[in-house]
């Protein structure tokens, strides 16, 4: 063999995902589905999982505390993330249960359940699997830091707690999300909000947190239009967007 000559580079292949992470409230939703409708990918929302299998534990009749049981009971539930932008929705042992896992009683316990370590290591395989190798935009909490850590886009999107919790009172207003008391104020949205915060925030297992190579992106005082269009600028960036 010649030794002079110099061997050729493995190709590395670069997942096609936008990461995005960030607390309740602030537009990771609304801004993942219109980036991946954009760039025609799959959308995953990988906190519709958790809420599936808190749903779960409660139809079980399980305490959303009990690491055990909430264990023994996603191990026996059936989990389907559904991919369409236009029409993203979740499955519970095939059933549709889109809008039962955005209910007040799954939004006050997941995050209990959530932060049962050995079913964030069930759900990661899932979502993983979700995502795949051709394209998808995934939200959560632990997207950029755990779940795809390799992404070539990674986004923190944040807002002022004040303009999350009008943001988040707003869907209640208009019934895209359960009231967390019967009047569904602002108040107590933020009261919410707060609570969900802390919890994700300062849970052992995959906290809620800032990629070190993250895009962070104050969306306090932006509209959707520029939140997306500035997303679609990062992919556009890392060349991704024309593959």
């Amino acid at each position: 063999m010649d030794n002079a000559t110099p061997r050729p580079e493995p190709s590395v292949s670069i997942p096609l995902v936008v990461a995005l992470d960030g607390p309740a409230g602030s537009g990771k939703s609304t801004v993942a589905r219109r980036v991946a409708a954009a760039l025609g990918w799959r959308y995953v929302d990988t906190g519709a999982s958790y809420r599936a299998m808190t749903l779960a534990v409660l139809r079980a009749g399980a305490d959303p505390a009990d690491a055990e049981a909430v264990v023994r009971t996603a191990q026996a539930a059936r989990v389907e993330l559904l991919h369409d932008p236009r029409r993203p929705g979740v499955r519970l042992d095939g059933i549709d249960v889109s809008e039962a896992v955005r209910g007040a009683d799954v939004t006050a316990a997941v995050s209990a359940v959530s932060a049962v370590p050995a079913l964030r290591a069930l759900l990661v395989t899932l979502q993983r699997a979700a995502i795949g190798h051709s394209g998808a935009v995934a939200e959560g909490r632990d997207v950029a830091t755990v779940v795809v850590p390799d992404a070539p886009v990674k986004v923190y999107l944040d807002a002022d707690p004040v303009v999350r919790a009008g943001r988040r009172a707003a869907e209640v207003d208009a019934g895209v999300r359960a009231p967390t008391d019967q009047a569904g104020r602002h108040e107590a949205v933020a009261r919410d909000l707060a609570r969900r915060d802390a919890l994700d925030s300062g849970r052992a297992a995959s906290p809620l947190l800032l990629a070190d190579d993250a895009f962070h992106l104050d969306s306090t005082a932006l509209d959707v239009d520029e939140v997306v269009a500035l997303v679609l600028s990062l992919v556009a960036a890392a060349g991704l967007g024309s593959r």
